[in-house]
C-alpha cells in the first residue's frame, strides 16, 4: 500500500517535471479604494514541454511567490497542443488580442527563433526552433503573449488542410520542402 502511494506521488512529480516554466511578466497592479491604493502583483507564466504542448496562466496575489504559484497551476490546467512541422510551423498565422497583433511565418532550417520577449518564450517552450515573427500594434506583454497563443491555435496540420482542400499534402508543404522533393 505504501509503495503504491509513493509511485503515485513519483508519477505526479514526473508529470510536473516534464514541463519547463518561464515567467513572462511580473507587474504591480493597483486597485483604487477609499483610503488610497491597494497594490497586488500579477504574474504571467508560460509552461511547455518543447514538443508541442504549451499553456499560459495568470496569477494575482499580495506577494510575488503566491502569484507565481497560482499562475503556474493555471498554466498547467490550460495546456493545449500546437501543430508543428519539424522545427517550424506548417503555415503563416496571425493572432489578434485587443490592440496586439502577432504574425508568425515558417522559416527554413537553421534560421532560429526571430522573436523577442514573450513571443520568443512561448515559441521556444512549444518546441519551435525556426520561425520569423512580427509583433504589431500594442506592446502590452500580456496581450502579445495571448495573441501568440491565438496564432498558434490557428495552425492546422498539413494533412488535415490538404484533405479539406482536396489537394495532395506535398502541395501544401513550405516551398523549401517542395524544392527538396523535386530535386
Amino acid at each position: 500500500m505504501a509503495e503504491k502511494k509513493f509511485t503515485e506521488k513519483q508519477q505526479q512529480f514526473e508529470t510536473q517535471d516534464a514541463f519547463e516554466e518561464r515567467v513572462i511578466e511580473i507587474a504591480r497592479v493597483a486597485k483604487v479604494v477609499k483610503g488610497g491604493r491597494r497594490f497586488r502583483f500579477r504574474v504571467t507564466v508560460v509552461v511547455g514541454d518543447k514538443k508541442g504542448t504549451i499553456g499560459m496562466g495568470v496569477g494575482k496575489a499580495n506577494a510575488v511567490p503566491d502569484a507565481m504559484r497560482k499562475a503556474s497551476e493555471r498554466a498547467r490546467k490550460d495546456l493545449r497542443v500546437v501543430n508543428v512541422f519539424g522545427t517550424t510551423i506548417p503555415h503563416e498565422s496571425i493572432g489578434k488580442v485587443a490592440g496586439a497583433k502577432v504574425l508568425l511565418k515558417p522559416a527554413h532550417l537553421g534560421t532560429g527563433v526571430i522573436a523577442a520577449g514573450g513571443v520568443r518564450a512561448v515559441l521556444e517552450l512549444a518546441g519551435v526552433r525556426d520561425i520569423l515573427t512580427k509583433s504589431m500594434g500594442s506592446a502590452n506583454v500580456l496581450n502579445v503573449v495571448m495573441a501568440t497563443f491565438g496564432a498558434l491555435d490557428g495552425l492546422r496540420s498539413p494533412a488535415l488542410e490538404a484533405a479539406r482542400r482536396g489537394k495532395r499534402v506535398d502541395d501544401l508543404m513550405p516551398f523549401w520542402e517542395r524544392r527538396k522533393q523535386h530535386a
